[in-house]
């Protein structure tokens, strides 16, 4: 059974968007633990402000399984194959963790997981460090509460709406 981090984010249609999306993560993953939500700039680009969570299950899908499976919801939510990257967008499911693995794309080598946007954005490592503040990143060895402490304070561009 693996512990699994999705990164949930929409700046379009925000309260329309991302609570149907916490029911289909429901329905297919079973009970949720479920941070609080942010909201953000939108980064790299200029557009409506995002809404931003992390939730966590556990699965014994595999992390090929989890990951086609976000990408359905997406798509049904109106976000194609074609998405451009710092854009608009209804809904963004990123698989941010799943265990312990660390995964690099055999092509590019690129590394895959731990996603590193965990490290780069706030409004992905605040939310994390909520849910998970003793778990350790898989890389670093730190916990996810130690590396929001040490996260630089003048790249935050968001504030907590709920718990």
């Amino acid at each position: 059974m693996a512990k699994v981090f999705v990164s949930v984010g929409s700046n379009l249609e925000r309260e329309r968007h991302i609570p149907q999306a916490i029911k289909e993560l429901e329905e297919v993953f079973g009970p949720l633990t479920v941070s609080s939500v942010y909201e953000s700039e939108a980064e790299g680009f200029e557009g409506p402000p995002f809404h931003n969570l992390v939730v966590a299950f556990d699965t014994d899908m595999t992390v090929e399984q989890v990951y086609e499976i976000l990408k359905q919801i997406e798509h049904r939510h109106g976000r194609g194959p074609g998405s451009r990257k710092f854009a608009s967008r209804t809904l963004d499911l990123d698989l941010i963790l799943y265990g312990d693995l660390v995964l690099e794309d055999p092509k590019s080598g690129r590394q895959l997981l731990p996603r590193d946007d965990i490290l780069r954005y706030a409004f992905v490592l605040e939310p994390l460090a909520e849910i998970a503040p003793r778990l350790r990143h898989p890389l670093l060895k730190k916990t996810y509460q130690e590396l929001w402490q040490a996260f630089d304070r003048n790249q935050i561009r968001q504030k907590r709406l709920q718990s």
